[in-house]
């Protein structure tokens, strides 16, 4: 059985099609997202910025991009 060359995920709720493996580092690039501007979800899963290069994303994932909280 052959991989599919391509998966739907759906990014802040919209279906989006992206290459099969893609991980959610190259996501992220894709969008043309700074990584330090957003911090990520993945399946309501908090996802830190130095998981995001080894984390592939699958058929069907929800991924959720959101400002990042900071202070203190």
């Amino acid at each position: 059985m052959q991989r599919p060359l391509s998966i739907t995920i759906h990014l802040d709720e919209q279906p989006l099609e992206v290459p099969a493996g893609t991980t959610l580092a190259a996501l992220l690039a894709l969008q043309q997202r700074a990584p330090e501007s957003v911090a990520t979800a993945l399946n309501g899963l908090f996802v830190p910025r130095e998981a995001r290069t080894g984390t592939v994303l699958g058929h069907g994932d929800q991924v959720l991009l959101f400002k990042p909280i900071v202070g203190g």
